[in-house]
């Protein structure tokens, strides 16, 4: 036993100083060394791999399994390469850290927090600031102070969403946000199915969320997404009973 935990140590030591080849993941194969462990050291080590398909065939022949395979061609094209457990992609590491439930974006090469704005929900044409717990099922509309977002990103915009348990990311809401001299305004719908009587969803941009682990989601924005005021709403923002509430946004300003 210790002879063979010394061979797989010297064969771990010698593999870190050079590149990978095919080779060397049929010798750590032969080695015994786990697939996991294998996957770890094709994701972290540099790698050069001929992967035509009669290598596959032959690599397959000895002994490698899918998982493996899979990362080698992923490391060759900087494909993300799905995780073990189902639930999520390589693309997981590029995550904010110790990160909240709210709407993360990208500035540079870091994570920064979107701040959530307060909306001031408009119905019947009377502005009102009482929260409740009710819920109005209808066209509503909100209001933000301010002419413009504090944060201000160019395209392309990458943003992440860590949602709180039990909710989807088809329960927020991207939109367009109109801009006035000291205000920001959009219309919407909460607390029922999204129709488009009056005009409801004139103001709903489609988006496309990725789950890359459980709670956590990357948006990915429409190429058509011009410069402008944005914003995610969250589940639960709406108007109540009493025709009005207060409620929170997650805003953004995209210029080109």
């Amino acid at each position: 036993m210790r002879t063979l935990c010394l061979f797989v140590t010297l064969t771990l030591a010698a593999l870190a100083q050079e590149a990978l080849t095919n080779e060397s993941v049929v010798k750590m194969i032969k080695a015994g060394l786990g697939e996991g462990v294998i996957v770890e050291m094709i994701q972290s080590q540099p790698g050069s791999y001929s992967l035509t398909p009669d290598d596959l065939v032959k690599l397959k022949d000895q002994g490698v399994g899918d998982k493996i395979l899979a990362a080698m061609i992923a490391k060759s094209t900087g494909t993300p390469v799905p995780s073990g457990n189902g639930g999520g992609t390589a693309a997981a590491a590029d995550l904010p850290k110790d990160a909240d439930i709210g709407c993360y974006f990208k500035r540079g090469s870091e994570w920064e927090e979107m701040l959530p704005e307060v909306v001031n929900w408009k119905t019947g044409g009377v502005l009102k600031h009482v929260a409740t717990a009710g819920v109005v099922k209808g066209d509503v509309n909100g209001h933000l102070d301010g002419a413009h977002s504090h944060n201000s990103l160019k395209s392309p915009v990458e943003v992440v969403i860590y949602v709180p348990e039990g909710v989807a990311i088809t329960e927020y809401q991207l939109l367009h946000l109109h801009e006035q001299p000291e205000s920001r305004e959009f219309r919407t719908v909460t607390g029922g199915v999204m129709h488009e009587s009056g005009g409801a969803t004139r103001d709903v941009v489609p988006f496309e969320g990725k789950r890359v682990q459980k709670g956590v989601y990357k948006v990915l924005l429409p190429t058509s997404l011009g410069a402008g005021e944005y914003g995610f709403l969250p589940p639960g923002a709406g108007a109540s009973h009493s025709s009005a509430s207060i409620g929170k946004i997650y805003t953004f300003r995209i210029i080109e």
